[in-house]
Formats: C-alpha cells, structure tokens, sequence
C-alpha cells in the first residue's frame, strides 16, 4: 500500500493501493473512531458493482449506515435539486456532527458529497473513494468540492479536506475504456505540469503505464500545490491547466463531450497558442498534441468560438476583467499567464 500525507488545513492520507476497498470499514475507523452514523452517496453505475459491499465493510466496524443515497450518474446530477436531496437524506437519517459521509463514485460523486458533508450542520466529515481514474489523481485531493450551476461548472461549493482518501486501483479495472481514457487527460496534465519523466514515461508505456505510480505520482504532485496554496489564491490555479476552455467546451456541448476529454481540447489548443505566442517551442507544444492523440483524446474542436467565449466569461476564475490562462513553457513547467478577457479569445484563437 503506498501512502500520501496532505498536510493542508486538515491532514488527511490519500491510500492507494489493491483491495482498500473491502478494508474501507478499518480504514475509516481509523480516521473516525467516534463516528456511528455514515452517509454512502453514488451513483448508479458503480452501486451495482461495489455499494453493499462497502457497507458491509464500514457495517463491519461497527457503523451504522444510516443513508444510502444512489444518484443517476453522469454529470447532469451534480445540481441543486441532488444537493438537497443529499441534505434531506442525512437529515432524516439523523446524523449528527460527529458521523461522516462517504463518496463512493467518480468526480461528480466526490464533489457533491463534499459540498454536502461541508453544508450539513456546517460540517461534518467526508471520506473519498474515488471509482475513476479522474477522480483517483485530481478530485478527490485537495478539498475542493462544488455543484455546477445553469450558467457553468462548479459554480456553487466550498473548500472541504476529506478526512482520508482510499484509493483502491482494483476498482478502476471495471471501468469500461473509454472513461479510463478520460481519466487520462488528468494525468497528462499533471506530466505537463511538474514531471517530465512521468510525462516520459506516458510517452513510452502509452495506456500501458504502471497505474499505481501514476497514481501515487499525480496525487503528490497535487499535494504539492494544496500544501502550498489551499484555498486557490495563487500557485494551485496552475491546476487549472487546459480546464479554462476545457469547462467552456463541456459546456457548450450540453455535456455530451466529457470532462477528461474536454480538458484534452483544452490542453492541446492552450499548448498551440503557447506555441505561437513564443511561450513553449513548437516542439513542446507537438509533445502534447501527440501524446493527448496517443491515447484516443481529442485535440480541437467544431464548436464555434462565440459559444466558447461567453462560457469562458462565466468561468469560476476569471477575476474582473480577467482571465488567467495556464500556459506551458516546456514538458514539466507551466505559469499563470493574465490576459484581459478580450485578450483571452485571441489567444485561444491562435491555438484552433
């Protein structure tokens, strides 16, 4: 089992490692020994395939599980009328400050139940456990947690440390290939980052990579910028690399192109207007195009750009009449480039 310490304003460990998931009960305890009461919430993809048995695993150490909430899945149930439904469940089930939930899915899990968990009596605890590959190495780290709103993405949420992460890479063996896929725009995105030899070793081993070194190396690197900027008021906006217009993409496309593979478009436009802007070398911005390619992500787009923008304006992090776009300077190392939100659509033009 392979362990990372995130010391942020709650320290909590991310496991990662085969089998955690029938442990999950042990492994909460640890963590919650004062708890009686757990709220599971997923979706209805993965309950079928690992909900009772996690119950039966945190029922084993001697909890009460007091909610089991199954959401439809897809990314259309992390709204308002979900969030509520989350709120009133625990309500009726009678937890109080001291019992936690537990988020059994992929991103769009993870993220609601934290917003509840943080919501609920204003506060009580949340344990992850990531079912995706995406939400393995970036959403289930880091505490943020959110509900998307009519207008765009992750508009309504609040800053949540899970109490523990248990990260279990037997559950991502049911994934059927092409969410696996998506997954892999994170990872590639994190190579880009702050690690060229994973970036590397992306490149050599395509989708035959060593997945619980990926994940360990991901999650580290993420635990890195949520030590040093929690609550996204500088360094951690980094993470944002090729979500700006990735967001924008999902959500121009009513969501039928996914998270992972929007941030692939994302990326890829962001790395050729880098390229064209002289901030990366044609070589760094080909390296990304590629390897995005190499595993079946898509690297452009048909939608039209007027769509793309107004989206752009609704993102979370534009600041007034600004825009801060991520942008690599070559494999490994990226900054934070603010652009005048006119400014912003003629460069992502210049990566189309």
């Amino acid at each position: 089992m392979r362990a990372v310490e995130v010391a942020a304003s709650g320290r909590y460990e991310v496991l990662i490692g085969s089998g955690l998931l029938g442990r999950a009960g042990e492994l909460v305890r640890q963590v919650l020994p004062n708890a009686e009461k757990i709220a599971v919430i997923s979706e209805s993809t993965v309950w079928p395939l690992y909900g009772e048995a996690l119950c039966r695993s945190l029922e084993g150490a001697g909890y009460e599980i007091a909610v089991r909430c199954v959401l439809p899945a897809g990314e259309e149930s992390k709204n308002g009328m979900s969030f509520l439904k989350i709120l009133n469940s625990m309500a009726e089930g009678r937890l109080t400050r001291s019992d936690a939930a537990v988020a059994l899915g992929g991103g769009m899990v993870g993220d609601i139940t934290g917003f509840a968990a943080a919501s609920y009596l204003r506060g009580i605890a949340c344990v992850q456990i990531p079912t995706t590959l995406l939400a393995a190495v970036d959403s289930s780290v880091g505490g943020k947690t959110a509900i998307d709103l009519a207008v765009g993405k992750n508009l309504a949420g609040a800053f949540c440390q899970p109490a523990r992460v248990i990260c279990d890479p037997d559950a991502l063996s049911t994934l059927p290939a092409d969410i696996f896929t998506d997954g892999c725009a994170e990872v590639i995105k994190y190579g880009v980052l702050r690690d060229s030899a994973l970036f590397a070793h992306l490149e050599e081993r395509g989708g035959d990579f060593d997945l619980e070194y990926v994940l360990e190396r991901c999650v580290s690197i993420k635990r890195d910028y949520v030590c040093a900027d929690e609550f996204d008021n500088g360094e951690r906006r980094q993470l944002n690399l090729g979500h700006t217009l990735g967001h924008a993409v999902e959500a121009a496309s009513n969501f039928e192109l996914s998270h992972g593979k929007s941030v692939a478009v994302g990326l890829a436009v962001v790395a050729r207007a880098a390229a064209a802007r002289g901030i990366c070398s044609g070589e760094c911005a080909a390296r990304i195009v590629s390897l995005l390619e190499k595993f079946g992500l898509p690297v452009k787009t048909d939608l039209p750009m007027d769509a793309l923008y107004t989206h752009m304006l609704s993102d979370k992090k534009r600041l007034g009449g600004t825009v801060n776009i991520i942008v690599p300077e070559e494999i490994g190392r990226c900054r934070v480039l603010p652009l005048a939100v006119e400014a912003a659509r003629d460069f992502m033009e210049a990566g189309f």
